[in-house]
């Protein structure tokens, strides 16, 4: 692996642009498209429960249940494919992962709006594994409390984004919407959810 560090003070960010080979890439994209059991999922959003502006689908570990925006999410078990991404990832990062958020953007629509992965479900200083299918999005990173500190970065398909240490304590990110016409994308994040928590997840 060649992650390559990022330039954002107080965030760890390792980034491979062409983590899995084009071919490869597209194939999964192919594969998870159809197989994965995409659904819409319900967020609160300012006091009210919405639409989230996208597919998604979690699959885990059976006791890896996570909450999110008010709502609780039990796994789906995991395909064979990304089973095996799985494994490579922990090989090659040498942490554990128990779950992946699948998220599909169906076009420039489809968005996903500023947060941070900082659920106590994942621990003080999470390690979240982004791996990047199908169209090429523009990814945005700003720190909680100066603004000015961003960092705004393409994701083209194959590609790792690996978030660690302390980015999610001083960074939110988000995936803008765009008028362009683009392609759809699948989004891959994976992410070990504590056992500390799971019995208040339940």
């Amino acid at each position: 692996m060649s992650l390559r560090p990022l330039p954002l003070e107080g965030a760890q960010l390792g980034f491979d642009r062409e983590w899995l080979p084009a071919g490869e890439a597209a194939a999964l994209f192919g594969e998870l498209r159809a197989a994965v059991p995409w659904e819409v999922h319900r967020i609160r959003l300012f006091g009210r429960e919405v639409d989230s502006p996208r597919l998604s689908c979690w699959i885990g570990d059976r006791e890896a249940v996570y909450r999110y925006s008010g709502a609780r999410f039990e796994p789906h078990p995991w395909p064979a494919r990304l089973a095996e991404l799985r494994g490579r990832l922990e090989r090659e990062l040498g942490t554990g992962f128990n779950s992946v958020l699948a998220n599909l953007y169906r076009g420039g629509r489809d968005s996903m709006g500023w947060h941070s992965d900082d659920e106590p479900e994942l621990g003080p200083a999470p390690v979240i594994a982004s791996v990047s299918l199908g169209a090429t999005r523009r990814f945005v990173l700003k720190h909680r409390r100066d603004p000015a500190r961003r960092l705004a970065l393409d994701l083209p398909p194959g590609s790792l984004l690996v978030m660690s240490g302390d980015t999610q304590r001083n960074y939110r990110h988000a995936l803008p919407r765009t008028a362009k016409v683009v392609g759809e994308r699948i989004n891959l994040t994976f992410r070990c959810v504590g056992p500390g928590v799971w019995g208040a997840s339940r």
